[in-house]
């Protein structure tokens, strides 16, 4: 009863914090596109009643003004990073994080990473196929996993945002991602990772076999990418960030 300002993350819960007789912050994320695509009508309600909206990424604030949000900023989800990081393992490895899906693109990596030292983390539906899939992994044992990592692949047909990559890129590590949604956000092409097409098998490879037959190129992308997180997408800017926004909604 004595709050200021209600931060609702997720649609549903936007809904809820519409019937509060309180000003309320909505955060959206990339499930919250699919569900709206299903209810458009409660959706735009929604968002038109919140005071400001937050999204994660420049794609998911575009969605949000499609569905006539007003005030739209854009705030990353915060990552750690951290104080140092140790040399990849031996031979290289190219490593995969997350649900084993369809639209992330596990398919085609395990195709375009035929004959390299592929580790997959992650459970999900194609599990089965799946060579040696570790299956879950908790969060806290991932960054043992990124540390060993040469090389990590992010070939996801659509991301809200893409917190695997950007972990990775708080390790130190050159990603290797689709050119889709939040990815583009956080990798800029060259500098701090490639970006590749979706779904294109024979452009993922190429971008992996350059970068695990390259150290100097691995190392100066892998600098650069832990720059670009420190600066941007730590948790000390998130949360400033955050603090701003809700200033501005009260007043």
């Amino acid at each position: 009863d004595g709050a200021d300002l209600v931060h609702a993350h997720w649609l549903p819960t936007g809904l809820v914090a519409a019937r509060l007789d309180k000003p309320f912050v909505l955060q959206l994320w990339g499930t919250d596109v699919e569900l709206a695509r299903r209810a458009r009508s409660l959706a735009r309600r929604v968002v038109r009643q919140a005071r400001l909206v937050i999204c994660p990424s420049r794609a998911l604030a575009d969605a949000a003004r499609e569905l006539g949000a007003g005030d739209v900023r854009v705030i990353p989800s915060g990552v750690r990073v951290p104080e140092s990081v140790g040399e990849p393992a031996e031979p290289l490895e190219v490593l995969f994080a997350g649900r084993l899906s369809p639209e992330k693109g596990i398919l085609e990596l395990v195709d375009a990473a035929r004959g390299m030292k592929l580790v997959v983390a992650g459970d999900g539906p194609l599990r089965d196929r799946v060579p040696g899939a570790l299956g879950f992994v908790p969060h806290a044992e991932l960054g043992a996993l990124y540390e060993r990592a040469a090389v990590v692949a992010c070939p996801s047909q659509r991301e809200g945002f893409g917190v695997v990559c950007a972990e990775a890129m708080a390790y130190g590590r050159p990603v290797v991602a689709s050119a889709v949604g939040g990815l583009l956000d956080l990798v800029v092409d060259g500098e701090t990772g490639l970006l590749v097409p979706p779904r294109d098998v024979s452009a993922l490879r190429s971008a992996l076999e350059r970068l695990l037959g390259d150290a100097e190129l691995r190392r100066r992308l892998g600098t650069a990418a832990r720059q670009r997180i420190q600066e941007h997408f730590a948790w000390p800017a998130v949360t400033d960030a955050t603090i701003a926004a809700y200033e501005e909604a009260l007043s």
